[in-house]
């Protein structure tokens, strides 16, 4: 078995092969060109193989320099990637975020861009839950939870009071009418979020409505798929006004009435207790905060 080269061998020879040329190898690495000549001599000899064809002007790999250069190229990125991922002074720091999949879809992922341009240091890794109530993975940093807040954790921040309104598309609004009335928005193909069943009863019972729900047209588990759905162009939701913002702001649905519904629920902010005294999970906390009163 051959054992292994000088590292220096192929460091010249990396350059050269990259180059073409001995010359710009030597100038790159802080050589002479003998001396990059020489290393990749020892190296051809070590493996009793020639790597380069010596032509009158500049230099070309042989077919067996070629596919020793290929490896030797990856092995030297692979070494650079972890040095400068492990020890580089730039290395990004990581908060790892979760948050229900409407919450991180509709009002977390449409702004993230905008975080990470001012915490250029700051890696995000978000994932999504359907429901969570506690930290069942000790990688997480901070979890935004749906519901009242009576869990035991110690960090828990209320993003701000939520009101839920009736949405549909333009063109679902013009079939029934044009100017659809509550009434009408109820009596219309209802997509259901599921946990929310009470809510249009809610509504009536707040503003003192008579209104005659018709049969669930539909049942979703995330207000994401309700609102994909209605923007489709069929069908009425009642959804939180945060999730429903940015498909308002494209005119993909539209709140055809005034009516809203304060919600009893809303959502938190929860740091895992290992993680609050870092700098980086404070100021993904402090943005998310700030994102919520924007909306609330």
């Amino acid at each position: 078995m051959t054992t292994l080269p000088h590292v220096t061998w192929l460091k010249a020879f990396e350059a050269a092969a990259r180059l073409s040329s001995f010359s710009a190898a030597a100038a790159e690495l802080g050589l002479t060109p003998a001396a990059v000549s020489q290393q990749i001599r020892l190296l051809e000899q070590h493996l009793n193989t020639r790597l380069f064809k010596r032509l009158p002007r500049g230099v070309a790999l042989t077919d067996t320099g070629q596919a020793y250069a290929q490896p030797i190229r990856k092995s030297f990125d692979d070494m650079q990637r972890a040095t400068t991922g492990l020890f580089g002074s730039k290395r990004k720091r990581v908060v790892r975020l979760r948050a229900t999949i409407s919450c991180a879809a509709l009002v977390i992922a449409p702004q993230l861009a905008r975080f990470q341009a001012e915490h250029p240091d700051i890696f995000v890794q978000l994932s999504t839950t359907v429901w969570a109530s506690r930290f069942d993975e000790e990688a997480l940093d901070i979890d935004i939870r749906y519901g009242s807040g009576d869990w035991q954790d110690a960090q828990i921040l209320h993003l701000g009071h939520e009101s839920a309104i009736p949405v549909c598309s333009p063109a679902y609004a013009a079939a029934l009418g044009g100017a659809p009335s509550i009434g009408d928005l109820a009596r219309a193909d209802v997509v259901q979020i599921i946990g929310s069943e009470t809510d249009w009863g809610r509504l009536a019972d707040l503003h003192g409505l008579t209104l005659q729900v018709t049969t669930d047209w539909l049942k979703a588990d995330s207000s994401l798929l309700a609102l994909q759905t209605v923007a489709a162009g069929h069908g009425v939701t009642m959804v939180l006004e945060s999730f429903a913002k940015q498909y308002l702001d494209q005119g993909l649905v539209i709140a055809p009435t005034a009516f809203k519904l304060p919600k009893r629920r809303s959502h938190y902010l929860v740091i895992n207790d290992r993680a609050g005294q870092r700098e980086e999970v404070k100021a993904a906390a402090s943005w998310l905060m700030s994102l919520y009163q924007a909306l609330t």
